[in-house]
């Protein structure tokens, strides 16, 4: 992996997200419009702050699993991926490119919607602003590596589409959000374990609670970012170099 060569990726990807005004809204945009809901359901109060501290981090997941899913299938089925492959950009560049580049976008759209939740829909949190966006750009990374891996598999966009409910929904509904994960029965407990949504949930949760970083917090953003890495390098293994 050269840094140059990964340096240019990073901007292609970033030029690209700028001319399209539908994802650039669909990254920015959706998240407060989803917020806003969620504070006049609940009317504000504990139960929003517990719900809304969770969703920053899970929206994020939610949509950048599903732009880069579509976006890394259309570069294979137009052919750009095969051109891509004749330069000097290595599978691995390509995919942590795309992780990085999502990244930097993630950081905007986490620090819009905490801005907005924090300041105007007055969430309140024991810990930091700062480190629930740290967390909120994991995620979104994650939805990334996430949405690459699974890109490999599919051959339409709507294949693509169908892997959120297979990987994506079965992580929200253990993630601890409707149930805690100590009170699922042990077979969903042990599932819950190996997803990485959970740690990353438990992460926010810890900011929600301490006002300090807490050693389980750093722990489960270690695992996030872990899982992360896992996704991206079998992306790159799984990534074919020809369209079918």
């Amino acid at each position: 992996m050269s840094p140059r060569t990964l340096a240019s990726t990073i901007d292609r990807i970033v030029r690209q997200l700028r001319h399209d005004r539908r994802t650039v809204a669909m990254v920015i945009v959706v998240p407060l419009l989803l917020l806003t809901l969620l504070y006049y359901m609940f009317d504000g109060g504990p139960l929003f702050d517990r719900i809304a501290l969770v969703m920053l981090g899970i929206f994020p997941f939610i949509i950048m699993f599903l732009i880069t899913s579509i976006a890394m299938l259309r570069e294979r089925t137009s052919g750009t991926l095969e051109r891509l492959f004749t330069t000097p950009v290595g599978k691995l560049d390509l995919l942590f490119g795309y992780g990085i580049a999502f990244g930097l976008v993630a950081a905007v759209q986490a620090a819009v919607a905490a801005g907005l939740a924090y300041w105007l829909f007055d969430l309140s949190t024991a810990g930091s602003a700062w480190l629930v966006i740290v967390i909120a750009v994991a995620n979104a990374v994650l939805g990334v590596a996430l949405g690459l891996l699974c890109s490999a598999f599919a051959r339409t966009e709507f294949q693509a589409v169908q892997f959120m409910p297979v990987v994506a929904l079965p992580q929200i509904l253990l993630c601890g959000l409707f149930v805690a994960r100590d009170q699922m029965a042990g077979w969903l407990r042990a599932i819950s374990d190996v997803l990485p949504l959970s740690y990353s949930v438990e992460a926010l949760t810890e900011v929600g609670r301490h006002p300090d970083p807490t050693g389980t917090m750093w722990r489960d953003l270690g695992i996030v970012v872990g899982a992360i890495i896992l996704a991206l390098v079998l992306g790159a293994a799984t990534l074919r170099r020809r369209t079918a």
